[in-house]
Parts: C-alpha cells; structure tokens; sequence
C-alpha cells in the first residue's frame, strides 16, 4: 500500500527505515522547496541514499512529478506530488560521509558565497563521485541551515562557482540564470586555450545543441541542426585574448547555459580545447599532460570561469566576481608564449616545439 504525502524537507532515509524504504512513497513540494530541481530536491531529501541510485531512478521514470515522467532538470512548484520508488538499503549501501573543505572564497555574505573551485572536484556527488563541493561544504558548515549550488560547472572547469545561503536567494539567483534578455543579464566568461589559430572573425557561434547518452550510459552533447525536435538553441561569443603560435588563448562569453556548451562549439569549429578528455585531441591531450609541449605539464582541461556578473539577490547591487587564472593554466600559457616569442626571434628548433 502507497503511504501518503510527506512534505519535501523531512524524508530522511537511513539503513533502519526497512519498512519505509521499501514501499512507494509520495513528496508533496512545499514553498521553500518551490523552484527546485528535481535532482537538488531528492539528494537533499533522500539523505543516506547513493547519488548515483538518485540520478538512476530519474533516468529510468520511476520518479514521477504529478503521475508524469520527469527529467534531473526538471524544476518542481509547490503542491506538485512526486512519486518515489522504494529505496530499500543495506548497511554498506550507504553513501560515506563527505569529507568536510572549505573552498577560496570570491565573496561572502547572509545571502550567497561565491568561491573559487578548482579543476578536478566535481559541483555535487553522483555518476560514480562520493561527494563534491556543496556536499563538502556542507560538512564544513555544519551550523549552516541552508546551502545550494545556483548553477554548475563541468568537474574539470575551474573557477567562479555560487552557492546560495537563503532559499529566497536561490530562486532570485536562478532567475537571473534563466532570464536571456532584460536589462541585467547574468555575464559569464571563460578563459579558454584552443588549439589552432583562431580566426578574428569567428565571434559567434550558434550552433544548437543536442544531448545524448552514449552506450556506456555517458552524457555527451553534439551540435545539431535547427529542425532537429531536439535541438537546443546556445549562443557563444568569443574574442582572441593572445595567440600563442600553434594555439590561441580566447574569451568566451555565453549567453545560454547549455550542458558542455563552449566545450562543443569550440570542438566543433575546428579547435577544441586543450586537456578536454570529451570532445578534445586526445593525442594532443597526452602529449600536453607529459610536459611534451612547450615543456610544461597541464594534467586538466583549459578552461576557467574567470568572470561572473550578477545582481546581487537582495540589495540589487550588481556584483562582478572574478577568479585569476589558476597557477597551472598560466605556466602553461607562459610557456607557450615563451616558444611562440622565440618562433618569431628565429631561435632554431622553436618552430618544431610551438607546433608539437
């Protein structure tokens, strides 16, 4: 027999609750909850319940919002029902705790933290990773009532991330996320390192967008064309910040938040960027991670959130956050300009390292 409606932010689920995991239940979104994620709702309410076991029930449909299928993005309202499977766990099946990290920190305040996360830790648990930045956080924080990602960057993405510390500035930041036009867009900005000599007049890329999941079951995005029923549109901007011989350092602006965006309009210009394991040269990839180019290591994707600009949830002021360039993208970069300038010296045998 289904067991009646619980309200969103009281369904722990540990080891002990036999009987509860294992029969259907129903969560009824109340307000503080309203605006959510489908994905941020369960992994906050199904404490004790492996991320990976969250995302794999969505995926499969046994999760339903108002008797219908929904997706990890979908954003649920209050009064709206969802249905959740039964959960039942084992001891071992439990999720380990996060360790508990503190991050850089961009900005604090009541409201909102916006910090500086490095490449290689994922936004949030899931898809094979134990814990990620808010999971960590939230360990750190323990006295902190309330603590959600606004947004999301790719694991291997460094740079400016916000974590919002009031429910009401979670809805606010999110809709500055959602809105396209208006008169304070949100500004995004990523320093990117593409192979390849950018061309000037190449500043917008426009290509929709198209998810998919390979065999394995991996998330992965391709450019499409614009009668495809499932076609995303995304808009990118770019501009040559430096050329550095055989790549070229870039601005990238965008202006829709699709899933690996830049990473795949760039890939499919014709210059992917430098360490990107999805869409990037692979062969390049090695080489650059064994110091073989310009003879420094990069052993990450080139790709940082340098430049956020929003408007600040509560006061209305706008903020413009921004995060240097990690240490490692910028020997590399140095490095390249260093073989790049002695290309153009005439120094012997630079030519053949700028274009290893």
């Amino acid at each position: 027999m289904e067991s009646p409606s619980i309200r969103a932010k009281t369904l722990p689920v540990r080891a002990t609750d036999a009987a509860a995991a294992s029969a259907v239940r129903h969560l009824l979104v109340d307000d503080e909850s309203a605006g959510q994620r489908l994905d941020n709702l369960l992994l906050r309410a199904l404490r004790g319940v492996p991320h990976s076991h969250v995302y794999r029930v969505i995926r499969s449909g046994e999760v339903r919002v108002n008797g219908g299928r929904a997706s990890a993005q979908t954003r649920v309202e209050a009064g709206d029902q969802v249905r959740l499977p039964p959960m039942r766990l084992s001891d071992r099946a439990q999720s380990p705790v996060a360790p508990a990290r503190e991050f850089p920190l961009l900005f604090e305040d009541a409201h909102l933290l916006a910090i500086d996360k490095p490449s290689g830790v994922a936004v949030h648990g899931g898809s094979g990773v134990s814990s990620g930045v808010i999971e960590q956080l939230r360990q750190a924080r323990p006295q902190a009532r309330f603590l959600e990602l606004v947004h999301r960057l790719d694991r291997e993405t460094s740079g400016v991330l916000l974590v919002a510390c009031r429910r009401s500035a979670l809805t606010a930041l999110q809709a500055q996320f959602r809105q396209r036009g208006g008169d304070k867009p949100v500004g995004k900005t990523y320093s990117a390192l593409v192979t390849g000599d950018w061309p000037a007049s190449l500043a917008r890329l426009d290509t929709p967008l198209h998810k998919y999941l390979t065999a394995e079951g991996e998330r992965r995005v391709r450019t499409t064309a614009s009668d495809d029923p499932q076609a995303m549109q995304a808009l990118t901007l770019v501009r040559v910040v430096r050329r550095l011989g055989a790549f070229t350092l870039l601005d990238v602006t965008i202006k829709t938040g699709r899933t690996h965006q830049i990473r795949v309009h760039l890939a499919a210009s014709g210059h992917p960027i430098v360490g990107d394991d999805k869409y990037g040269d692979f062969a390049l990839n090695r080489r650059v991670a064994r110091g073989e180019v310009g003879g420094v290591r990069l052993e990450r994707m080139f790709l940082h959130a340098r430049r956020l600009c929003i408007t600040h949830p509560a006061t209305g002021e706008p903020l413009d956050l921004r995060s240097a360039l990690p240490a490692d993208c910028a020997r590399f970069a140095q490095a390249l300009d260093n073989v790049h300038a002695a290309s153009r010296a005439g120094t012997p045998g630079c030519d053949a390292a700028a274009r290893s």
